[in-house]
């Protein structure tokens, strides 16, 4: 039984991956086509509108923009399988090497954002189902309906007004740079941290309680409750656990939206993540950072999907024999 459990989810697992290695090829040519058919030219964008022509065919030339689109796809397909996220046209740098330090940035503000976000989530999650109906509910409610419905750059800038500027609490912007202490980079990372935990906690907290919920209606618990539990035991100690598969899956997916979602509020707060580094050379059309840029958020959000979806089914019996 064991085994064949254990080949069972091995086919489950090999899968999923063999799906998210298929959308992300389908993901890598919709990005690589998107950014071909971008208006403007990129030696012209490089040598400025007084090019002559034979300056802007020498540098297509050099950069292999008169190959085939087909042809220069799958170049940069295999260069990606290989490693090789290209070069740089605005400054000429290995893309995979200036990366690097930028996805590491947005990598620990999302980090950071989870660490807080998660926890928090299920702690306000369980005590609304505790005080369900009651105004401890109500108002966590009507509070996480509100950062629902506020864009990020709105909290963003709405938090750079008040703790920033009007009461000085924090720094508006977020630069950070190696050889910050660790107490000085949490401080600068505050806010764009901050930004994102109210950002995603909204959606994660109402999920959290919709899930304890259904299983709070469990019989299971009911005769929990008449045996003379408090609900806070019940719900803590037995139905989060039974509760784990939806609010895993809500939470990696989530943690999807914080990695791929840092876009504009790196902007917002000038942090030196890969959200900054993309609109960066976005803005000097340099088509080889976008697209770089471009895949890895694509992997990482598919990624992240696949762990929610196994999460989910490894947590529910139920769903892996379906499966």
């Amino acid at each position: 039984m064991g085994a064949g459990r254990g080949r069972s989810l091995a086919r489950l697992v090999a899968g999923r991956l063999l799906i998210g290695a298929g959308l992300l090829l389908a993901v890598s040519l919709l990005i690589f086509a998107g950014t071909q058919i971008l208006p403007g030219d990129v030696a012209t964008a490089m040598l400025g509108q007084q090019a002559t022509p034979e300056a802007v065919a020498a540098i297509r030339a050099k950069l292999g923009l008169d190959q085939p689109a087909a042809w220069r796809y799958l170049q940069w397909l295999g260069g990606v399988l290989t490693g090789d996220l290209g070069v740089s046209t605005s400054n000429a740098q290995d893309i995979a090497v200036s990366i690097a330090p930028r996805l590491w940035n947005t990598l620990l503000l999302a980090g950071l954002a989870a660490a807080i976000s998660v926890p928090l989530a299920i702690l306000l999650g369980g005590l609304s189902v505790i005080y369900r109906e009651g105004i401890v509910d109500r108002v966590l409610n009507i509070a996480t309906l509100a950062f629902v419905s506020l864009p990020e750059f709105v909290i963003g800038y709405l938090l750079i007004f008040y703790l920033a500027v009007q009461w000085n609490w924090l720094p508006s912007s977020a630069v950070v740079h190696d050889g910050m202490g660790v107490a000085e980079r949490l401080q600068a990372m505050a806010l764009p941290a901050l930004t994102l935990v109210l950002a995603v906690l909204g959606h994660m907290m109402r999920m959290t309680r919709a899930a304890l919920i259904n299983v709070v209606a469990s019989p299971y618990v009911e005769t929990a409750e008449l045996k003379g539990l408090s609900r806070a035991r019940v719900l803590w100690v037995h139905a989060l656990l039974n509760a784990l598969g939806p609010i895993i899956n809500v939470v990696a997916l989530n943690l999807a939206y914080l990695v791929v979602g840092v876009v504009v509020v790196e902007v917002i707060f000038v942090y030196p993540g890969m959200g900054q580094y993309m609109v960066d050379h976005v803005t000097k059309r340099d088509v080889p950072v976008v697209q770089a840029c471009g895949l890895i958020f694509a992997g990482v959000y598919i990624g992240l999907n696949i762990l929610a979806d196994l999460a989910a089914i490894i947590a529910n019996p139920r769903l892996r024999h379906r499966s």
